[in-house]
Order: structure tokens, then sequence, then C-alpha cells
């Protein structure tokens, strides 16, 4: 039956793994032995009537060459991109607690009011905002007027088009944008609070409350 110790024995188990991290740089090396034993043997039994030529010899030396290169250049490459990753690890880290624009169209409405967001691919003189209710219904409409390009943010102060109250609670929020007669490309952007950081295998993503998972370049605005 399998057993738990304490953690006395960690530093010989991480002695261990750590004698095994050189294991393919050996083997790439080994394979350069024998291949340079191969080659030496091959001309010392070659036929003296038709013995290699210089560009034979030069040819297969230029193979376990560039073998060698691509194999050390991926080696180098993958520490560089996990030296990063850790990197936008401990960046990500500060941003826990912290409030973020990420793309989505929810608004949620409270006793002091709403922040929402949006972006613009390009210029527009004339942005719409509607809010609607989980049933479609259209709450609230304004025009915020003419913006540049890029992330922006505004507030509803849960007034309704009628003039009464709206409700507490979630919203949905659509975006137009058009400069003059032509429509611009925008986003609605929805507020969060980055609960935790998680580290994949390709890249460092964040946990925005109920939200979902974004990764970095998602977040537009930190608040």
């Amino acid at each position: 039956m399998a057993t738990v110790t304490a953690t006395g024995n960690a530093q010989q188990i991480l002695s261990n793994l750590a004698r095994t991290e050189p294991a393919e740089a050996n083997a790439m090396d080994d394979a350069q032995s024998r291949f340079l034993t191969l080659l030496t043997t091959q001309l010392k039994n070659q036929d003296p009537l038709n013995p290699m030529d210089n560009a034979q010899v030069t040819s297969q030396l230029a193979q376990i060459s560039t073998v060698d290169g691509i194999e050390r250049l991926n080696t180098m490459l993958a520490s560089l991109v996990e030296g990063q990753q850790s990197t936008d690890a401990l960046q990500a880290a500060q941003l826990v607690g912290r409030g973020v624009f990420v793309p989505g169209r929810g608004l949620v409405l409270t006793e002091e009011g709403a922040l929402g967001g949006f972006k613009l691919d390009a210029g527009a003189d004339k942005v719409n905002i509607t809010v609607t209710d989980a049933n479609g219904i259209e709450v609230f409409k304004t025009d915020l007027g003419a913006h540049d390009a890029g992330t922006h943010t505004f507030t509803w102060d849960g007034t309704a088009t009628d003039g009464t109250p709206a409700a507490v609670g979630n919203y949905v929020v659509n975006v137009t944008a058009t400069m003059g007669d032509n429509k611009v490309s925008s986003t609605a952007l929805e507020l969060g609070q980055v609960s935790s950081i998680i580290r994949g295998p390709k890249s460092v993503d964040v946990q925005v409350g109920s939200l979902g998972i974004f990764q970095l370049d998602e977040i537009q605005q930190i608040l």
C-alpha cells in the first residue's frame, strides 16, 4: 500500500528530477557522436576506386549541423516562451481584485447607477447606447455624440426613458456607431472584477468573476 511521508524527502525528489532535465540534450550529443563515428567508419571503409568526394562529406556534416541548430533553437525558444509566461503571470497577478472592461453586453444597475463601456474601431460622429431588460424590452436609450477610435466608458444613473427609476439588476447593452451614413464597427464592453489568474499551457488568462475566462489582450481597460 502506498504511503505518504513528510516533506523531508522533497529535496531528494527534486534532485532526482533535476538529473532528468538534460536528457534531451544528452540524447542530441549522443546522436552527433554516433553520426561522426558512422561517418568516420564509412570513410575508412570506402571503395578506393570510388571514394566519397568532399561535397558528399560536407553535405552530411551540414545535415547534422542543421538538425543540431534547429534542436537548440527550439530549446531556446521554448525557454523564452516559458520565461515570458512567468513574467505575464506575475504581472497579471496584480490585476486580482481590480475592475476591468472585457467584451460583453451585460450591464449591472446598482443603487449608485451603472458603468458600461464600448470600443470603436474608428472615429464616429454618433454613438447610440440602448439598454434593454431580460425580455428585450427597451428601458433606456441615449446618443453619446462623437467619439474617437478606442475604448470609452459611460454611466447610467438608472433613469428609464419615461423618467421613472429602473429596477436594480442586470440589463443588456447594444452599441451602434456611425460616421455620417457609414456604420462604424463597435464592441460593447462589460465591467467585471478579476478573481484569479490561470496559467495555461500557451497563455496566461484571467478569471473575471462570473463573466468567464479571458486572455490578457481581451482586457480593454483597467480601473
